[in-house]
């Protein structure tokens, strides 16, 4: 994901410095140019060795070396960075960057690049919550600069509070978020729907379906990778939340389509990728509903139809996708789907297909518009959802 851009690491003398290794490891094995630059403190807790066995490229710690190349090496890096990370980032380091300060390799680095750049603060707790150092954090924001909160729990110190260095695979995450793709999709509001919805019948039982989630939050974090402004409207999944996706959370239907048609004029693009329940019983009962008075059949009534309601009553320019899940007749019934919704586009799958449908990791679809067809071969469905991207943009 990340094929032909160049990437600055810097670390600072932090405990959590040796957690550096593995951001490094993993960048690279995504293809990255990573170039570290550590400070003199982070040398003590873990060896220049290390990174440039892990990068493939010298380790960069002292600004007057002189076995370098004639070119102004910290200049020359600077004008190539398409991404400038420091993690973990000591107060020290932090103080110097929101002031200007550039006294050794990784200072003047930081100073000469103009590329986005993302802060990871790792320290005591005491430090990060000190005035001066929210301070210093607040200015950097001010400059443009994110600067991501860090974790809570026990710190190295034996102290315990907010300061530890972000877990390892959300720091990729970021990375991610703000490298992995040019921003196409830059300026653009996307609603994106995901997961099952629950129709009580009593207090400890309910109606539901086989959905994860994956799919709709693969297709949220691939919309905020390349740069829109992303709101994820979730039925209940376990998963995590996507970085840089504004995430909200539902139960029912009904949840779900107040929260969608609340904001769906403000979408550019809205994917209703969540498997919603078409009926719910009439009446919640109050208490339990025990074996010996169970009812022989629950009555049910139906759920609002959400993909329904935004084809009729969409705005001008607004592109609404529809997802179809069959067991058979797959292109006909998608294609009825596509002209009975008003929608733009139909992603359609199988349950049959192997490799696709609820609770896997990758999926088989079909994408469908009025004027085209594209069936994709089996894939992870992060894959999948590059594709519903570059379909929209170039064929609805």
């Amino acid at each position: 994901m990340l094929k032909n851009k160049t990437i600055i690491l810097g670390v600072t003398g932090s405990i959590a410095a040796y957690k550096a290794a593995e951001i490094t490891s993993w960048a690279k094995k995504q293809h990255a140019d990573v170039n570290v630059i550590m400070t003199k403190n982070a040398q003590y807790f873990i060896n220049p060795i290390t990174f440039e066995t892990l990068s493939g490229n010298k380790c960069l710690t002292d600004t007057f070396d002189r076995n370098f190349q004639y070119n102004v090496e910290h200049v020359e890096l600077a004008k190539r960075a398409d991404l400038f990370v420091v993690a973990p980032a000591s107060a020290d380091f932090i103080a110097k960057a929101a002031n200007g300060i550039a006294d050794d390799m990784l200072t003047t680095t930081f100073l000469a690049s103009t590329c986005e750049k993302l802060i990871f603060p790792a320290m005591n707790t005491r430090m990060y919550e000190n005035p001066i150092t929210q301070d210093n954090i607040a200015k950097l924001k001010r400059f443009g600069i994110k600067v991501i909160e860090p974790g809570a729990g026990y710190l190295a110190c034996g102290d315990t509070g907010k300061g530890k260095l972000l877990l390892i695979e959300d720091i990729e995450e970021h990375i991610l978020l703000h490298a992995a793709y040019d921003h196409d999709l830059s300026g653009k509001k996307i609603l994106v729907s995901a997961g099952p919805t629950c129709e009580d019948i009593d207090p400890v039982r309910f109606i539901t379906n086989h959905s994860t989630g994956r799919m709709g939050y693969a297709v949220a974090r691939n919309a905020a990778r390349r740069g829109a402004d992303v709101t994820l409207v979730s039925g209940p999944v376990s998963l995590k939340e996507p970085v840089g996706v504004n995430t909200v959370h539902v139960t029912s239907a009904q949840e779900m389509f107040d929260e969608i048609t609340a904001v769906s004029d403000e979408q550019d693009i809205i994917v209703m990728t969540a498997a919603v329940a078409d009926m719910k019983p009439v009446n919640k009962a109050a208490e339990k509903i025990h074996k010996v008075t169970m009812p022989d059949a629950i009555k049910l009534t139906t759920n609002p139809d959400i993909l329904s309601y935004l084809g009729a009553n969409r705005r001008e320019g607004q592109k609404i996708i529809g997802f179809s899940m069959e067991t058979e007749n797959l292109v006909e019934n998608s294609r009825l789907k596509l002209r009975k919704k008003h929608c733009d586009m139909i992603v359609a799958n199988c349950l049959k297909v192997a490799g696709a449908g609820f609770g896997t990791e990758t999926n088989v679809v079909t994408l469908i518009s009025a004027d085209r067809m594209q069936e994709l071969p089996i894939m992870s469905k992060d894959e999948v959802a590059e594709k519903i991207f570059d379909f929209i943009q170039k064929d609805c």
